[in-house]
Parts: C-alpha cells; sequence; structure tokens
C-alpha cells in the first residue's frame, strides 16, 4: 500500500520501526505518522463513530478531524495522523470515548 515507484519524487529506503497495533506486532518506516503506518499496512479502519459504531479512517491529515483518534501508549485521543511514530509504541483503536476494551 505505499507508493514506491513515481515519476518525480523518489523515496529513499527508510529504517523500519516496530510497534504493535491491536496487540500484535507490526513494522512502519521512519518518518511515518502512527496513521500512514498503519495505512501502509492496508489498515483503514482507526476507530468507530461512537452513536452508529461506523468505521472512521484517516480522512483530513492534518489533526483538525478526530478521526483518527486512537490509544497510544495507554493516551485516549491521540491524533495518529499527526503523531509521529515511534519504536515500541502500542497503539489501540479507541472505543466508548477512550476506553480500553
Amino acid at each position: 500500500m505505499r507508493i514506491k515507484n513515481h515519476p518525480i519524487l523518489t523515496f529513499p529506503v527508510q529504517e523500519e520501526i516496530e510497534f504493535t497495533f491491536e496487540g500484535k506486532p507490526v513494522k512502519g518506516l521512519k518518518g511515518d505518522t502512527i496513521a500512514s503506518a498503519l495505512s501502509a499496512l492496508g489498515i483503514m479502519t482507526l476507530g468507530h463513530s461512537i452513536k452508529r459504531n461506523r468505521p472512521r479512517g484517516f480522512y483530513c491529515a492534518i489533526g483538525n478531524c478526530a478521526s483518527c483518534n486512537m490509544i497510544v501508549n495507554g493516551i485516549s485521543n491521540v491524533r495518529t495522523c499527526i503523531t509521529p511514530l515511534q519504536a515500541n509504541m502500542d497503539v489501540r483503536i479507541q472505543k466508548d470515548k477512550g476506553v480500553i476494551q
């Protein structure tokens, strides 16, 4: 799911970073945000709407909406589209306004 060949841009090889998503080990690249690393892994659902439980995903990518809010290292409401990926992060889907289930 990651762009590797582009007619104008070049993408230098980046160091892999290990983290967990929903308790499972996964890898992203140095320079990724949490949401972009998950998107590159094919993970498009980052949460669900509170009232109707509809899937939410990577939407604005600039931190203005709350579609990408997740629990990161036990902290609720982290805007994953603007939060840089770091090694050993624990990333979880946020349910019920931030309560881990």
